[in-house]
């Protein structure tokens, strides 16, 4: 198990390494001059010169990549003077010797700083949001958890029937319905025409300055309806796999054998079947979670949420490159770490995979 732990971080390395090279590059083409996006209205070429020094847009775009994954990497050379230069308080981290001229340091990844938004780092900009993306998620599949597995075994357990139809057909109508047009619709329904018997709101974050504009509260029901929205596709999927994989295991040896020795239905379903049957929901599970960083761009936008997706979008609109690069990096992170914690799930769910 440890060696097949190394090797999926190994790989996932290599996949978050793929992923930044294609950020930067990408990015990096893009029509228009970074440093004229920076200033705006403004024609001033002398400011315009201090700020290609500044931000390394004069150097070459090969240097300017080797510059990016050393901000990057935790472990850094520096040098003495000019671009790139150490230091402490923009770098958050602690020199560790000097090599020739070079500043060997150790510190946090460097997302650099925002066009828009002078002398604020983009770590700043993202960690202060991505709590609240990362709770909206987690809000989200849980909702799907906790009504997609009983519901895929009540569908199981009446399957052809009325009630197994009605589920089918309800779960797929869930998947089939985009986030942005789900999202307009429950905001609408919940959040205007309901709103005098739901008490909810259109949009809101989980934390607004109070009437005052002295202090800041937190408004829990504002994570009602985006983590339903955000939650109806996932349970669908969950509902759907639960369904089939619960009357596939059914169909096995040792069910037959426990039903034979007079053990109740609804003990076959739970401890027998269930379990043997969760290793394809885990893999939508972990899947949607993942994806739900991405569809919470729209999510977030509509509903005022203010996480990372929220982030990306006003950060598109005002062409803040290292912004929406930074957080499509921390997307991809996140991929990567859900894809590692799915392969050690599968081994507490199945014990044939601990020897391998």
């Amino acid at each position: 198990m440890l060696s097949k732990l190394f090797s999926q971080i190994g790989q996932s390395l290599l996949v978050a390494f793929g992923v930044v090279t294609v950020v930067f590059f990408l990015f990096s083409v893009l029509p228009g001059d970074p440093a004229r996006m920076m200033m705006g209205q403004q024609e001033d070429s002398e400011l315009m010169e201090v700020i290609y020094k500044r931000y390394g847009f004069d150097k070459p775009l090969g240097q300017q990549y080797l510059y990016y994954l050393n901000d990057l990497s935790p472990i850094s050379l520096h040098p003495e003077s000019g671009f790139g230069q150490w230091d402490a308080d923009m770098y958050s981290g602690k020199a560790i010797t000097e090599i020739g001229g070079w500043t060997l340091a150790l510190k946090w990844p460097y997302l650099r700083q925002s066009f828009q938004r002078s002398g604020v780092s983009v770590g700043r900009i993202l960690g202060g949001v991505l709590p609240n993306t990362l709770l909206l998620a987690c809000s989200a599949i849980l909702i799907a958890i906790l009504l997609g597995i009983p519901t895929g075994l009540l569908a199981a357990r009446f399957k052809d029937g009325a009630l197994d139809r009605a589920l089918v057909l309800l779960s797929s109508l869930g998947m089939s319905l985009p986030s942005f047009f789900s999202a307009i619709l429950i905001a609408w329904l919940f959040g205007f025409v309901w709103h005098e018997w739901t008490g909810l709101e259109m949009n809101g974050s989980l934390h607004e300055m109070d009437d005052y504009g002295e202090n800041v509260r937190i408004r829990w029901k504002n994570l009602i309806l985006p983590a339903l929205t955000l939650g109806i596709r996932p349970l669908g999927v969950i509902t759907q796999l639960t369904r089939g994989s619960v009357l596939e295991v059914l169909q096995l040896d040792y069910i037959r054998t426990a039903r034979s020795k007079g053990i109740e239905e609804w003990r076959v379903f739970l401890l027998h079947a269930l379990p043997n049957a969760l290793t394809p929901v885990v893999t939508a599970i972990s899947g949607w979670f993942a994806s739900m960083l991405a569809g919470a761009v729209f999510v977030e936008y509509i509903f005022g949420w203010n996480g990372l997706g929220k982030a990306l979008v006003e950060a598109l609109n005002l062409m803040d490159l290292p912004v929406v690069m930074g957080a499509v990096l921390i997307i991809g992170l996140l991929f990567v770490l859900v894809n590692i914690a799915v392969d050690l799930t599968y081994a507490l769910i199945d014990p044939r995979l601990r020897s391998k």
